[in-house]
Formats: C-alpha cells, structure tokens, sequence
C-alpha cells in the first residue's frame, strides 16, 4: 500500500498539478492539507475519475484536509478531539482496507503557530498536546496506523538548510520540538530518517528569495508509523521534482510504502 501525504497549498488553483502527479505517482491513499475550501466545493469528480475515494474535512478559504483512497473507507473520523469549540479543519482519520487487515491513516494539518507568544503559538502547542494524548489512544488498538501530513515542525538542525534563519519561529522552538519528541517516543518510526540518515532532505521550500534555486528548504511534512505499520516498512521518498512544476505548491509529496 503505498500512502502519501502532500500540503497542496489550493486545491482548486492546483488541481492539475495534483491530478498530474496521482497519475504519475499512483499512491493507493493520498493525504491533503491546505485544501482551502468547503467539502462542497472541493473538486471531487475529478479526483473520482482518477479512480479514487474522497473523504473531505474543509474550511472556507484557508486550512482543510482530505484522504483520497482507491479503496473504499471503512470508517471515516473528522476533527481532532479534545477541545468541541475548535472549529478549525486540520485533522481527518480513515480506516482503509488492506490485504493484510485494516490500516488507520490520519490527514494532520498542524497549526504554523507564528509568532511565537501570540494566542496562535499557545493554540499550536495546545493542539501538539491533543493530538499526543489522541494518538496515544489510537496505539492502544494495536493496528497499523499512519500519521500523514504538514506537522509544521523542524525535528532537528538537520531537517533545515539554515537553522539559524528559524530559531526565531514557531517551527523549531524548544517547546515545539519536545512535543514532536514527545509524540515520537510514544513508539512512532519516522520513515525519512529510519532510511535516509543523510543531510539535504526537505519537504518545504518558501516561495521567496529564491528558495527552491537553492535549495534552501526545510523538512515539516511526515508520515509518522506506529509499530505495527513500521513493521511493513518497505521503502519511503520525497518527491522532490515537483517543486520545480509549472504553478507548483511550495511543499512536495512524501510518499511510505507498506506491505498491507
């Protein structure tokens, strides 16, 4: 099964784009974030005649995430728990079936939390804490799962060009950091570092002083496997190329894949 996740920054303004790379890519479950629209208006025939299944969590304009699948959802989760009056559209679970039993597959669009010390950096971390306390609940059903998308946070000084051009945000301050720990050691495998210990590798180039032209990026998307998933580990990329796509999202699919 091979599950991507990819912060597609406008579905509708880049529908082409992303219909082009499932055709080339071909993932059996694809996770967005930054869908930037309502379920109504999120382009569903399209992505159906590509031979996929849409679940859709969205937001008037900003945030939204979706899960496409080939195979049809078992069950269907929206919102993340812990707080009933956020209203903010980021979290989207389906449980899909696989050969060897079901797979639970998350779409996260974490809060960015800038700047740091505002209510949207105390609103990041709060939302950190919910999603450990949900996952530490999911890893109690003992089934693979996979935590997909744009977690919005730089896990080490390795995961970024120039660290110090970020010590002053949201993304790689201490306290976002040791949530994301915290989640890891909870007994998440992340599968970019498990096979590619190496410098170099990012998800996320601005599109600013020419980032992508120098490669100037940073790693903020993941696909985060609980134990049983990170047992059918077969390989894991980044699909790097499509940054460099005509009207291209400034964050590019990472791709797992596993034998369920």
């Amino acid at each position: 099964m091979i599950i991507a996740t990819w912060n597609i920054n406008g579905v509708k303004a880049r529908i082409e784009t992303l219909s082009h790379w499932l055709k080339d890519a071909n993932p059996d479950v694809c996770c967005l974030q930054e869908i930037k629209c309502e379920d109504a208006s999120f382009p569903a025939g399209q992505i159906d005649s590509l031979g996929y299944n849409v679940a859709v969590h969205g937001q008037k304009g900003f945030n939204g995430v979706a899960i496409l699948s080939k195979r049809p959802f078992d069950e269907v989760i929206v919102a993340l728990p812990g707080d009933a009056g956020d209203v903010q559209a980021r979290y989207l679970v389906a449980v899909i079936p696989g050969a060897h039993g079901v797979v639970r597959v998350a779409s996260i669009y974490l809060p960015n939390g800038n700047p740091v010390g505002s209510e949207k950096f105390s609103y990041k971390l709060a939302w950190m804490d919910r999603l450990n306390a949900h996952a530490r609940t999911l890893l109690e059903l003992e089934e693979p799962l996979v935590l997909a998308g744009d977690f919005n946070v730089i896990k080490t000084p390795l995961d970024a060009k120039n660290p110090a051009l970020w010590e002053d945000d949201a993304l790689f301050q201490p306290e976002t950091r040791a949530r994301f720990r915290s989640l890891l050691h909870l007994g998440f495998t992340d599968p970019v570092r498990a096979l590619n210990p190496a410098a170099g590798v990012y998800t996320f180039w601005d599109y600013q002083a020419g980032a992508w032209q120098k490669n100037n990026g940073i790693r903020i998307d993941h696909t985060l496997l609980s134990p049983q998933a990170a047992d059918r580990l077969v390989g894991c990329r980044i699909d790097s190329h499509v940054r460099g796509w005509e009207k291209p999202s400034d964050h590019v699919p990472v791709v797992v894949e596993l034998d369920a």
